[in-house]
């Protein structure tokens, strides 16, 4: 029997109103999985693929031919807007099949949540977080809405695993099966997955089952992508055009057809960039992502003063997580209309899967933050039969001047081409480790779980937290010290009987709204324009001040910094503002491995602007002629010397941990450096070889001389006895193992 024959009648239904012209791979590959098998099952294929109707059609397909006697489907989104936009959906979907569906955040409707309490049945839209607070506080009500539960529905896999909210949901699902004795199959939707076993392996952690997980052949699609490259002058001599080789500052000035203006040269090319911005948007629904809410907010704004000096129409928005959920909201409801050709300014809050409709491209400035960003990004535009399109723009600060021969290379500009490559043409993307030892989650967890049961036993306390999929990786003795210093700082107390309950410093964490989110989050004051609610900021801004939020410019009117409010008024121009950011970018060593080979290699990408290719030719020009690719040690001064060993972010710092070790002087210059710096009275040959033996010995990571602040940075930290938390900046972020196996330059 085929497919479409074993769904669901309304499905079938569904599917003609709907005019679907076939059934894809990947939904008859889901649709087979679950008819006729008891597995796990994880979808991954690319954005608009049909991944959401391949898992939802034949569970609801399930739920229709046996009716769950309490909720039957529970499907668990990061984001409240994600549950919002699959809300609608599913309503179209399940009108004619007396399947009901629920939503239930922080928004919600609190009658709605009551009677689906007193009369559980459907499918249950929920985040982790709810979730939590259901499992914690409402244990009868839990037992009753899902002891007959039959699927879990994840969406974006990929992004829980990432996040400290992964851990928290798989402890969760792994705590309500306790409570009910119901194990539901789980069902795992991605776009984004590099290696398919680490996501098996999460999705099934606590279940037992097997995890099926279909590769479907998606067919080779195309793709336009351009890379454009904008220059800003450091001061006038840098403008000047020079005679003699090598002049190349004013070769690639003369490329971009740029005029030499002395009195605005300082910011020439961001001027320039925003022009092209305006061009290649016009009449295009387009997001332009950034990697900053600063940088969102600066583009839109430069867009939405040239659109009014050429009379054009505002059709600039800005979406990011702290602007309003109702700007936001308006804004994907504006995309969604065919005929709004909107131009959103957004960060990663439009990566995931919310439905906007059809996009005419994307636009990405700077670098995306790693492959498996630039995959979501791409993701976003090419839906219904379109052609992905893709435009990067770069502006650079250049000094002709400069004294670093290693200065004039943009490592950003070569990172976007190693990523283009690696998804396009290998189709690569990065594994996502798994958290072995998630300290801050267990305490999290211990008082979650205590807060619902009770006073415990430190056994029974131990039994229950550490027999949890996400902690069987932490020994008992852990565990036990974890306890004593919870003791020793009142946030648990012991009882006469030996029991551990809450203390009174924990019960301030656990009665604190902020309790169910396990990310950190700063401290937010509120924007608002009369009663009209703008977003967030994290700094007070005087009366008179002026600061930018939501694409708009706004002046400070009153402050109630007690309440946390600050009043606004609207004002014309450009005005800046900042968040407060301790962003991490992890660049995998096949990343790292890929930039070399692009600057080995001769080719010139077909997608490379002229001044972009000038560009990666003069870079390669100095990587040659420094070495840096095929020698593991360049010189840079009489005894400083760069070590260039072609690593990831955390291999890297290993490697500059060990060194340290061997008391030999280094540093790694910036965050996502490709190398580590190092002052050595000896030659390149002797700094070579002493690297040579260090990464052939058997180092206790343990020895390493670590920064006394040195741990994976994380809510409830603060909590966290300081040995537990070298040992976790130890076990799950340095690599030794990746330091000995790498692939280095010849020299090594």
């Amino acid at each position: 029997m085929d497919v479409f024959s074993r769904y669901a009648p309304f499905v079938q239904d569904f599917i003609y109103q709907n005019k679907w012209e076939e059934i894809r791979g990947i939904q008859i590959a889901a649709a087979e999985a679950i008819f006729d098998t008891d597995d796990n099952l994880l979808l991954s294929s690319g954005t608009a693929s049909g991944k959401t109707e391949a898992a939802f059609l034949p569970i609801l397909t399930e739920l229709y031919n046996a009716p769950s006697r309490t909720v039957g489907v529970l499907y668990i989104s990061p984001l409240k807007a994600l549950i919002n936009d699959q809300f609608k959906r599913l309503e179209l979907l399940l009108l004619d099949s007396n399947i009901p569906v629920t939503r239930w955040h922080g928004d919600s409707s609190l009658a709605k949540k009551q009677e689906l309490i007193k009369n559980p049945k459907g499918i249950l839209q929920i985040t982790p977080e709810s979730l939590e607070s259901l499992v914690s506080s409402k244990r009868g009500a839990c037992i009753s809405m899902f002891s007959d539960l039959r699927f879990v529905i994840i969406d974006e896999v990929h992004y829980f695993m990432r996040d400290a909210r992964g851990v928290q949901l798989l402890c969760v699902l792994e705590r309500m099966q306790n409570l009910t004795g119901v194990v539901p199959r789980r069902i795992g939707l991605s776009a984004t997955l590099g290696d398919l076993s680490l996501a098996q392996n999460w999705l099934n952690t606590g279940t037992e089952r097997a995890c099926a997980a279909p590769v479907t052949e998606e067919g080779k699609k195309r793709i336009r992508l351009h890379i454009e490259r904008f220059v800003n002058f450091a001061d006038k001599r840098d403008i000047e055009q020079k005679s003699g080789a090598g002049d190349i500052i004013g070769a690639s000035m003369r490329a971009a057809g740029s005029t030499t203006n002395v009195a605005n040269y300082g910011d020439q090319g961001d001027r320039e960039h925003f022009e092209y911005l305006f061009k290649q948007t016009l009449d295009k629904k387009t997001i332009i992502f950034t990697n900053s809410r600063e940088e969102t907010e600066f583009i839109l704004a430069n867009l939405r003063e040239i659109a009014l000096k050429h009379k054009a129409p505002d059709i600039y928005r800005v979406h990011h997580g702290n602007v309003s959920a109702l700007l936001r909201e308006t804004t994907e409801d504006e995309m969604k209309n065919d005929d709004e050709k909107i131009v959103t300014g957004a960060t990663v809050t439009l990566e995931l899967g919310i439905d906007i409709g059809s996009l005419d491209q994307a636009v990405q400035v700077g670098a995306p933050m790693n492959v498996a960003s630039f995959a979501q990004r791409l993701g976003r535009c090419g839906r219904r039969g379109q052609i992905p399109q893709l435009l990067f723009t770069f502006v650079e600060s250049i000094k002709i001047d400069s004294s670093d021969i290693l200065g004039p290379i943009n490592w950003e500009f070569l990172r976007t081409i190693a990523i283009v490559e690696l998804y396009t043409r290998e189709h690569w993307l990065e594994p996502i480790p798994p958290r072995r030892f998630p300290y801050n989650l267990l305490y999290h967890q211990t008082l979650s779980h205590l807060k619902s049961a009770g006073e415990l036993s430190p056994a029974a306390l131990a039994q229950a937290l550490l027999s949890l999929g996400s902690f069987r990786h932490i020994p008992q003795d852990d565990y036990r010290d974890l306890l004593s210093h919870l003791v020793e700082i009142s946030q648990l107390e012991r009882t006469e009987r030996g029991g551990i309950i809450i203390g009174r410093e924990g019960e301030k964490i656990v009665n604190s709204h902020k309790f169910l989110t396990v990310f950190i989050a700063p401290e937010y004051l509120l924007v608002k324009d009369e009663n009209r609610t703008i977003g967030t900021v994290d700094k007070v801004y005087p009366v008179g001040i002026r600061f930018a939020l939501a694409g708009m410019t706004w002046e400070t009117v009153d402050v109630n910094e007690k309440s946390k409010v600050i009043f606004v008024k609207r004002v014309p121009g450009i005005s800046v503002v900042d968040w407060d950011v301790e962003g991490v970018i992890d660049i995998h060593t096949v990343l790292s491995q890929k930039i070399r080979s692009v600057l080995e290699s001769d080719e010139m990408y077909a997608y490379l602007s002229p001044r972009c290719r000038e560009r990666l030719a003069e870079i390669r020009y100095i990587a040659r002629n420094s070495g840096i690719s095929t020698n593991l040690v360049t010189p840079l001064s009489n005894k400083k010397f760069a070590v260039f060993p072609w690593l990831g972010t955390r291999q890297l710092f290993t490697l500059h941990y060990a060194l340290s070790h061997a008391k030999i002087l280094n540093r790694i210059p910036w965050m996502t450096s490709p190398y580590i710096e190092v002052q050595f009275g000896g030659t390149p040959e002797e700094l070579t070889e002493k690297i040579h033996e260090l990464t052939r010995s058997d180092i206790n990571m343990y020895d390493l001389p670590l920064p006394d602040n040195a741990q994976v940075k994380g809510k409830y930290n603060e909590f966290i006895p300081q040995k537990l938390l070298r040992k976790q900046f130890i076990e799950d972020y340095l690599d030794w193992d990746g330091v000995t196996t790498g692939s280095y330059p010849s020299q090594l």
